[in-house]
């Protein structure tokens, strides 16, 4: 789509440059939401796939989201699709015409998915085969061969394999998870090598900001200490503590993304900050920040356990700084303080609630 005015360079008129477009699966997560402003800053044209759900889940970009009735503001679009319907991911794609596709979309909860194995699969596994022959066939009926392919993978993969995890370490996932980001990846650098698609896989390791879900264990702790800090909530109930893991910042990591799709050659890549911390280390620091010693409120629930547990990852992410210009700007600190932040100001507003009687301040112990 052609923004902006015409362009009189020596009386001759020309053609205003046209934005680049990008498509989004998982436009509505964290990853996704990130991203979005990222684009939206550089100009691009987005485009985000959507569930159909009854209740709406775009919280994460409501910020950013223009009516398009307001088509002269509204850069960034939501369709309905799903990645486990392969018509709509052609018919969008068609449609669309992305210079860039983030596939970002999953089901991506490690735990969750013991319990929906076979609905992570399709929707990791299968559904990013299914995005992937989308494009091909696309690119195959059109000729556009400059459309560029992301998909997420995850530092899961890795699974029991020692640290530190670079982009030749080899995969030993731990869940249906993991063993569905591996097919994913494989399915990519396949489609890659077979029918010369520009498609990356980016291995990136946890990242969190205050956007991530509240069932993720980072968030699960900054949410606590806000309530627990204001009053709201006495107990926090976890799994394993001593499960390390390498954190960055979400808003850091899209960048890499981005930049994976703005190289010559397509190639996979490790992202990571290098550094790892136990999940006790988090709750140190969470705690600590507001005063509070974590040991008075912390109980160990068995049923957070995994049925196999990864013990420790930590990245390397060497190729990633020296080809991409790529390294984290967010250290493990300032991570946790900012999502403490955030959290202790949602725990004042709900308090606000609770104390008008809207919200029953005993929902959790």
């Amino acid at each position: 789509m052609a923004t902006g005015t015409d362009i009189v360079n020596g009386g001759t008129v020309l053609p205003a440059a046209k934005s680049k477009v990008a498509l989004i699966t998982g436009i509505t997560g964290q990853d996704g939401s990130y991203l979005t402003e990222l684009l939206l800053g550089k100009g691009y044209e987005v485009h985000g796939l959507i569930r159909r759900s009854s209740n709406f889940n775009t919280q994460r970009i409501n910020h950013i989201y223009i009516d398009p009735h307001n088509a002269h503001k509204a850069r960034m679009k939501l369709h309905y699709a799903d990645l486990t319907d392969a018509s709509s991911l052609r018919r969008w794609i068609d449609i669309i015409s992305p210079d860039e596709i983030y596939n970002l979309a999953a089901q991506s909860h490690v735990a969750v998915s013991f319990e929906i194995p076979d609905y992570t699969a399709d929707v990791v596994a299968t559904g990013s085969l299914r995005l992937l022959e989308a494009l091909r066939s696309h690119i195959t009926t059109t000729g556009r061969i400059h459309v560029k392919y992301y998909q997420a993978g995850s530092s899961e993969m890795f699974g029991s394999t020692p640290p530190p995890q670079s982009e030749d370490t080899p995969f030993h996932p731990r869940s249906p998870y993991a063993a569905s980001k591996c097919a994913a990846h494989w399915y990519t650098v396949n489609y890659r090598e077979a029918y010369g698609i520009f498609a990356c896989n980016g291995i990136l390791f946890n990242h969190e900001s205050p956007r991530r879900g509240e069932n993720f264990v980072t968030r699960k702790i900054t949410r606590a200490v806000g309530r627990i800090k204001i009053g709201l909530q006495s107990k926090l109930f976890l799994g394993n503590l001593q499960a390390s893991r390498d954190w960055g910042f979400a808003g850091d990591y899209v960048e890499a993304m981005w930049l994976m799709l703005q190289q010559e050659k397509p190639d996979d890549y490790v992202v990571a900050t290098e550094e790892s911390h136990t999940v006790e280390e988090f709750l140190e620091k969470a705690f600590g920040y507001v005063g509070l010693n974590w040991k008075d409120h912390v109980e160990i629930d068995k049923k957070y356990f995994r049925p196999a547990e990864v013990d420790n990852l930590k990245g390397d992410s060497t190729k990633a700084r020296k080809v991409l210009g790529w390294k984290p700007k967010v250290g493990f600190e300032q991570l946790v303080k900012m999502m403490v932040d955030e959290d202790i100001e949602l725990a004042k507003r709900e308090k606000v609630l609770v104390d008008a009687g809207y919200m029953d301040a005993q929902q959790q112990p």
